[in-house]
């Protein structure tokens, strides 16, 4: 009998793990800080206690270490639904692993009319 007779599920069947498991069947995001999808996560330096994490929150920060990512991204490259990783991503923060930029808000932004003018300066140099 070989390995693949021995499978009792396919690729096509999906995870083996319903993401109710994954998130302990939490569907909201517990901390008050609100997790957009442009929401910058930070990974901080590792402490050196060794919290246990799930193997998609360790993944989590395997992907956030070198370098911060989206929390979009973050769904995107862990295949995970964005719900799913918001609540992996308020664990996160609330254990102290994570830092979580919020994006600026439009009010915040440059006015157009001075970026244009920015743009045309550069243009003449």
């Amino acid at each position: 009998m070989t390995d693949s007779d021995q499978r009792w599920y396919d690729e096509a069947a999906g995870p083996l793990v319903r993401l109710y498991a994954v998130t302990t069947g939490r569907a909201h995001v517990g901390s008050e800080q609100r997790l957009d999808l442009m929401t910058v996560i930070h990974a901080l330096p590792d402490t050196g206690h060794d919290p246990v994490l799930s193997p998609e929150q360790a993944a989590i920060l395997r992907l956030c270490r070198p370098l911060p990512h989206p929390v979009a991204d973050i769904a995107s490259d862990s295949q995970l639904p964005l719900t799913v990783v918001r609540v992996l991503l308020s664990d996160l923060l609330a254990m102290g692993l994570i830092r979580a930029t919020p994006p600026v808000p439009p009010a915040r932004l440059p006015d157009a009319h001075i970026l244009r003018r920015v743009i045309d300066g550069l243009r003449a140099l």
